[in-house]
């Protein structure tokens, strides 16, 4: 197979949208777990709770890659994110972030690869697409790794693992 612009596009965006799959996956198995008080649960009153974080990432992601990269309008309200109390039912939360994320995807797929390397402010910031979709990626990651670590701390052992390993290689043992 040979390694043309086309090639390397298309892997990179069937990547970016399979991280994003992964990671809404993680966020829906925790709120699966959780009742509606612990996903508006809060660590210390200034600190976030997992219905703010489901919400900011949406928020991130339809900033980022939805206007930013894909040219919708920018109809952030990012200090509402934070500001909510809740309760918004984690139904309600759970689809607005698939929904978020399809609609990332959906902007994704249909982007040529030419919008990588065109200049955009998003949030203030001067970015080509490459790092919009670099800043988008980790951000969603680094957010569902805090909503997994919150539903750990809330549910102890009752948590449930999305993953065992099921064999010696998976587990980085020696066979």
């Amino acid at each position: 197979m040979s390694c043309t612009l086309e090639s390397m596009h298309a892997a990179f965006i069937a990547a970016a949208c399979t991280e994003l799959d992964e990671a809404v996956s993680r966020i829906k198995h925790c709120l699966a777990q959780l009742s509606e008080d612990q996903v508006w649960w809060r660590p210390r009153p200034e600190m976030n709770a997992i219905g703010n974080l489901v919400l900011h990432v949406c928020g991130n992601l339809e900033q980022w890659l939805v206007s930013g990269l894909g040219g919708e309008p920018d109809r952030r309200n990012r200090p509402a994110e934070f500001a909510e109390r809740g309760p918004i039912a984690k139904e309600v939360l759970q689809a607005r972030v698939e929904a978020c994320v399809a609609r990332a995807q959906q902007v994704l797929r249909a982007l040529p690869p030419q919008r990588l390397a065109a200049r955009l402010r998003i949030q203030g910031f001067d970015v080509d697409g490459w790092g919009a979709i670099w800043h988008s990626l980790p951000h969603f990651r680094g957010h569902t790794q805090e909503i997994i670590h919150m539903t750990r701390v809330q549910l102890g052992p009752a948590y449930q693992f999305a993953w065992q390993p099921a064999n010696a290689a998976q587990a980085s043992s020696p066979a």
